[in-house]
């Protein structure tokens, strides 16, 4: 049987320029693992299949748009004038269906855990449940609560309030168990409240949380759920923050790995900046960045200093220090670096081996060759067990335009070569070391283009040429 469509509408709020950043940029844009911290956010909300995603937007609000545009599933609603949370979520309300249980979300809270969404919103339940609360808010007891709203409790131990910390008393300031500000209730039971909240505070807003107090008050049954871990609480408010949030995202992917089988040389040395699988007995050293859509196979070693980027790496792959890959398919046993560098569109037959300083660039490479040293392959096609000498260069691109190399297979090329594009250079052909190659070079044939040499004698150096001058006269 299928289940009833979702009647669940989330709203993040992510309006605020974030003034404590000291930065143009609006804070929801800053940058938290190679993405948004809004990214973060939305990936978790679509993670619970809700029927709308509605994101109030305000300081820089073109620009914020504009990072999202791809991202045809979201609700953009306006709000001119930053007057609190409570003030944005009235904002949306208008735009979201009577029937709706809305959860409310912050732009800048990337590391709330799907798993405790799903509790608030199971917590909440169907209007029609028997015993199901009205409000569900989330809360968190943490070590250092400096900065955020405390929750408030009844003698009974009952939610009753909430004081943000600029409104605290020093009795309250005290208090750790803080509100994260996630919270979730029917639009019907919102709309009312939201309608009689004050700006009674010292920041003259509205604020979202004054309507637990309005609720509590007339007998609303406030449910509280409590997050997992501590860090789920974690906003960011400026740059230290985030710097802090950004190493425990970092963390949480190390533990990921390891307990997937992956060695981790020094796990807090390890940055990843998307999506990334590493397949088991691989092993990781320490200073590597992985960005983007990554895939390592099985028993991949990765040196330090690698920077990887939207690259599918397979099985027994070995990469030495300070190599850089982007946009790369690598086969299986090969071998990179160190120094190598491998632009998008580099793709690799199992068993190449690529050396220090050499650069590829849009080439396919066979099963079996080899460039060991100092060059550049761009634009090439190059056959099985061809060797590549050192300080080998193709000559792509003429100015205007960039023309293919296409090397066979068992080619040798001498070190020093200059291939100049378009050329051929079919199976088993040999270039002479030193060679500057621009005509096509048939099967097996050896290829020779250098100037005549000249040995001249007698020859003067210019040391030679001239007395030296007694300075000391």
């Amino acid at each position: 049987m299928d289940s009833p469509p979702s009647r669940l509408e989330v709203i993040v709020l992510a309006a605020g320029r974030g003034t404590r950043m000291r930065s143009c940029l609006p804070k929801v844009l800053h940058d938290l693992a190679g993405k948004p911290l809004l990214a973060h956010v939305l990936d978790t909300a679509r993670a619970l299949n809700p029927r709308k995603i509605h994101v109030v937007i305000g300081y820089e609000a073109d620009r914020v748009r504009s990072v999202f545009s791809s991202e045809k599933d979201l609700s953009w609603v306006e709000q001119k004038q930053q007057r609190g949370t409570g003030h944005a979520v009235k904002q949306v309300l208008p735009h979201i269906g009577d029937d709706a249980l809305v959860l409310v979300l912050f732009g800048d809270n990337p590391l709330v855990q799907q798993n405790t969404l799903d509790k608030v919103i199971s917590t909440l339940g169907q209007p029609e449940t028997k015993n199901a609360p009205d409000i569900v808010l989330v809360t968190a007891e943490v070590a250092e609560p400096a900065g955020l709203g405390r929750i408030l409790r009844d003698p009974a131990g009952k939610l009753a309030a909430i004081v943000e910390d600029k409104d605290a008393s020093p009795d309250q300031l005290a208090i750790r168990e803080i509100n994260t500000g996630i919270m979730a209730a029917s639009k019907t039971l919102l709309q009312p409240y939201l309608d009689q909240l004050e700006p009674d505070n010292a920041q003259n807003e509205l604020y979202l949380t004054d309507i637990v107090a309005l609720a509590a008050k007339s007998g609303t049954d406030i449910a509280v759920c409590n997050t997992e871990k501590e860090y789920e609480a974690l906003g960011i408010n400026d740059r230290a923050q985030l710097a802090e949030v950004e190493r425990v995202y970092q963390n949480l992917e190390a533990q990921r790995l390891m307990l997937g089988g992956v060695t981790l040389r020094d796990p807090s040395r390890l940055d990843i900046r998307g999506d990334v699988d590493v397949g088991m007995d691989s092993i990781l050293d320490a200073n590597i960045v992985l960005e983007g859509r990554v895939k390592l196979g099985e028993r991949v070693h990765v040196s330090s200093g690698v920077c990887i980027r939207d690259s599918i790496i397979e099985d027994d792959v070995v990469i030495h220090p300070n190599t850089v890959i982007e946009g790369a398919m690598i086969g299986k046993r090969c071998e990179l670096g160190p120094f190598a560098r491998l632009r998008p569109g580099s793709e690799l037959e199992e068993s190449v081996k690529l050396g220090n300083f050499v650069e590829t660039k849009k080439s396919h490479i066979a099963r079996g060759t080899k460039a060991s040293h100092l060059s550049y392959l761009g634009d090439s096609d190059i056959g099985e067990r061809s060797n590549i000498g050192a300080g080998t260069i193709v000559c792509n691109y003429d100015g205007i335009d960039k023309h293919q190399t296409v090397i066979g297979d068992d080619v040798f090329v001498g070190s020093n070569a200059t291939l100049i594009a378009p050329l051929k250079i079919g199976d088993g052909g040999f270039i002479a070391a030193g060679s500057t190659i621009s005509v096509e070079v048939a099967k097996e044939e050896l290829a020779i283009g250098r100037g005549k040499q000249r040995n001249i004698t007698g020859w003067t150096p210019p040391a030679k040429r001239k007395p030296k001058i007694n300075r000391e006269s």
